[in-house]
């Protein structure tokens, strides 16, 4: 451009020269510019962002978590412009958005990617911590920054250390961030190597962490190991703080290694001789021995015969007769008692012992006391639809049934007489020791009135006795025996007009013929009927004929007249 051009330009070289000013410098609301420090004024620094423009920044905005907030003249930073220009002619300009915008970019493209920021915890907030990530903010959760619960973070404040990002919004400004995500595929990534260095059926040292209710957990130099409850000894363990205390440096097996999980077992009592091996032996079945009472369930008790090695008296094994009752009102834990060894299962590591082997059977013991056919007295315990429970001694109960209660009455009339605390004697009539069974009578401590009745047969004419008058016949008792039995009202008389049960009166004596006596099924039946049906016969052959022209009534008349005249 001429010298004449200079002082006079043209349209043209105006805009050309406006043009250049734009080129050489372009500068915009809400863009991050370079800019060169060109005073320090008290709190302040003055920056020329160029275009002939300047801003002012305080110096604590070049300050922040660890890093320092020292600037001099002549040092080129990059600001964000908020504005070209102001009532005062200046820009509005500030270094922490320059350095939060900045921020963003490279924390979008590291979230995209998955890749850990570093940053600098440097407050408190509700629900958790600020991080200072180069610039920009992000909130830590209290959750997120350990694997563990931390009591107190100040050690980790202040110090420049990896996070992982699990959340950004730009639009609202948030950013949460992790570093138990970071601690945690660290420690994968160790766990990895360290139980690849590992094998099972190794021996390894390692401290006691901590202890649950279930087991212990040992650290085996950067990985840990779970010593169960089950592992810590051959004998019952009710805690594992009984076998290891925390801190403890203890020696242990590698039972099994989860390479997936990275989970690993261990066991000392694995280190131990087994005490199982040659038990058989050790413990013959019939073998009488003590022990100690180590535990009792619903099912039973466990008795530890030496240290490593216990058996189980089942319920049903512990009493011959208390059969419903729980095993700790029979015994008590750490009680000592002596039992008998029934079983020894080496493969399944189980003993069957007993406690009511160690005592007589109540059964053998009564037998011996009460042979079959001797007396016995007891109690009534119970009453049930088919007889009486009589207790006796040593707790053994014996049964009367129905039918052994009487011989002339139904036992179900009968047990309606006894009710339950009456003291009653009864005959043995059997026991069978392997049902645990006593089988007692009460009828047969009075006789049985068919074995005392002598030679009654079929067709005998007996003389009998009412007991008692129904409308359906008469209940009688054979004289001079304890037989009874009822004649029904069709067997009374012959004639119908006759069989009527009114005409008889209780102790009435009166003749009847018997029709029916079988000792086997204990049944007699009589009939007064059948007595004056034979009756007839017999007159009819001594006193008639076919032929003598004479009356039934004159023949029954004769026959009475002989009988009378035979009587006198």
């Amino acid at each position: 451009m001429s010298a004449a051009t200079q002082y006079s330009p043209s349209r043209d070289d105006f805009a050309a020269l406006l043009e250049e000013s734009f080129l050489t410098n372009e500068i915009s609301e809400g863009s991050v510019v370079k800019g060169i420090v060109v005073a320090i004024e008290k709190d302040v620094a003055v920056i020329d962002i160029g275009a002939k423009t300047e801003g002012r920044v305080a110096l604590k905005e070049f300050a922040g978590p660890n890093r320092d907030q020292t600037v001099s003249v002549g040092d080129e930073v990059e600001v964000y412009v908020e504005r070209i220009e102001n009532a005062l002619g200046e820009a509005v300009i500030s270094r922490d958005k320059a350095r939060r915008e900045e921020s963003w970019v490279k924390l979008e493209k590291a979230f995209e990617a998955g890749e850990r920021v570093n940053g600098v915890i440097f407050n408190q907030v509700k629900g958790g911590y600020t991080v200072d990530l180069d610039g920009a903010v992000a909130f830590l959760p209290r959750s997120q920054v350990d694997i563990r619960p931390v009591r107190d973070v100040t050690p980790l404040m202040g110090v420049s250390q990896p996070f992982q990002i699990l959340k950004m919004d730009r639009r609202r400004g948030n950013i949460v961030v992790s570093r138990r995500t970071v601690l945690e595929e660290s420690r994968a990534e160790q766990r990895s190597e360290l139980v690849a260095n590992l094998e099972e059926g190794q021996v390894i040292d390692g401290v006691v962490k901590n202890i649950t209710e279930y087991g212990a957990f040992v650290d085996l130099g950067g990985i840990d190991g779970l010593l169960h409850v089950t592992d810590m000894a051959w004998r019952r363990v009710n805690h594992p703080s009984e076998v290891v205390t925390i801190g403890q440096t203890v020696k242990v097996k590698i039972i099994k290694i989860n390479h997936e999980t990275h989970r690993i077992s261990l066991g000392i009592k694995q280190l131990l001789a087994d005490p199982w091996e040659g038990i058989a032996a050790r413990y013959p079945v019939g073998a009488k021995l003590k022990g100690r009472v180590t535990n009792i369930t619903d099912y039973g008790a466990f008795v530890e015969l030496e240290p490593g090695i216990e058996g189980l008296i089942h319920v049903s094994e512990m009493s011959w007769t208390k059969k419903n009752v729980h095993p700790g009102k029979i015994i008590s834990t750490s009680q000592e008692v002596e039992v008998v060894i029934l079983e020894v299962d080496q493969v399944k590591r189980r003993i069957s012992l007993g406690l009511k082997q160690t005592l007589q059977n109540p059964w053998e013991a009564f037998a011996e006391l009460h042979p079959v056919g001797s007396e016995v007295e007891g109690e009534v315990k119970n009453k049930t639809e088919f007889g009486l429970f009589i207790g006796l001694e040593n707790d053994v109960d014996g049964m009367v049934h129905l039918s052994d209660l009487d011989w002339n009455r139904p036992g179900e009339q009968v047990i309606d007489d006894f009710k339950k605390g009456d003291m009653v004697r009864a005959q043995v009539l059997d026991v069978d020791v392997e049902k645990e069974r006593i089988s007692l009578g009460i009828k047969q401590l009075g006789g049985d009135p068919f074995a005392e009745a002598g030679e009654i047969k079929k067709g005998q004419i007996v003389t009998c006795e009412v007991l008692e008058v129904k409308d359906g016949g008469i209940e009688v008792k054979i004289v001079d025996t304890d037989l009874s039995t009822f004649i029904k009202r069709n067997e009374l008389a012959r004639d119908r007009g006759d069989q009527r049960p009114e005409r008889f009166a209780p102790g009435e004596k009166l003749d009847a013929r018997v029709t029916q006596f079988d000792r086997k099924a204990r049944r007699v039946t009589l009939s007064i009927k059948a007595l004056q049906v034979a009756e007839e016969k017999e007159a009819i052959a001594q006193f008639g004929s076919s032929d003598s022209g004479a009356s039934l009534g004159d023949i029954l008349g004769a026959a009475l007249n002989k009988a009378k005249t035979d009587k006198k």
